[in-house]
This record gives structure tokens, sequence and C-alpha cells, in this order.
């Protein structure tokens, strides 16, 4: 996806949508740091098709997407979402990690783009 570099003003407006969804009923967002640094966001926030989960992390620290993962999970599951959806670029490679977890993956197209959807059902990736 392509889209706008980011300068002081479009960061500001950033922080004001990702407030905003923060401020809707089953939905969260919140900043990750490791050792008080800023190193990605994460959420449950609103698509096309319903929640879905969003990551995002610098490379350097990615290796803690697993545990990011399971706290976007047990918010879900306190929320009471039943289904999550993770959307992730046509571009990128499919994770087997998530088709095992998933109970559905399929392409779809938002925002003018493809992605592979990957369809959680919450309740299944917690063992129940």
């Amino acid at each position: 996806m392509t889209h706008d570099a980011f300068d002081s003003d479009l960061a500001k407006k950033w922080i004001r949508d990702k407030l905003d969804i923060d401020a809707l009923e089953g939905c969260i967002v919140r900043a990750i740091t490791v050792d008080d640094e800023l190193v990605g966001w994460c959420g449950i926030q609103l698509s096309e098709l319903g929640h879905e989960i969003a990551i995002v992390i610098d490379d350097r620290s990615w290796g803690i997407g697993k545990r990011v993962f399971r706290s976007l999970i047990s918010w879900a599951d306190d929320f009471g979402h039943e289904v999550v959806y993770i959307h992730l670029l046509h571009t990128r490679p499919e994770y087997e990690f998530l088709r095992k977890l998933s109970q559905s993956v399929f392409p779809t197209v938002m925002l003018g783009d493809r992605f592979t959807t990957y369809e959680l059902n919450v309740a299944d990736y917690l063992g129940r």
C-alpha cells in the first residue's frame, strides 16, 4: 500500500483517528513499547468484515509479535468477539501459523488493494 510520508500534521491526524477508534465499543488501540522506546502499535478495530486485529511492529522488535497477538486475542475475548480478522497485503507470504489458527482464509479487496484475510474464531484460539 502506498501512503503519504508522515509529517507532524499527518501524524497528529493519525493519532486522533486512532483515539476515535479506541473510543468505539469493542475496539482498542495501544502503543507498543520496548524499554521505553516506541516500536509499534496494535489494536482491534473495525473493518469491512467486522473486527480486525492490527499489529505494526518495527522489524527489530518482531520477536514480540506472538505476545502482542495473544494480548489482542484476550482483549477480543473480553469484548465478546466470537470472530476476528487479520488482513495482510497480498504481497506478503502466507503465514502457516495463521492458516492453522484460521477457520477460513480468503482474498479480499479493501481500500483499493488486495489482501489475504484470515478469519479466526476467538474461542478456538483460546482452546475452548
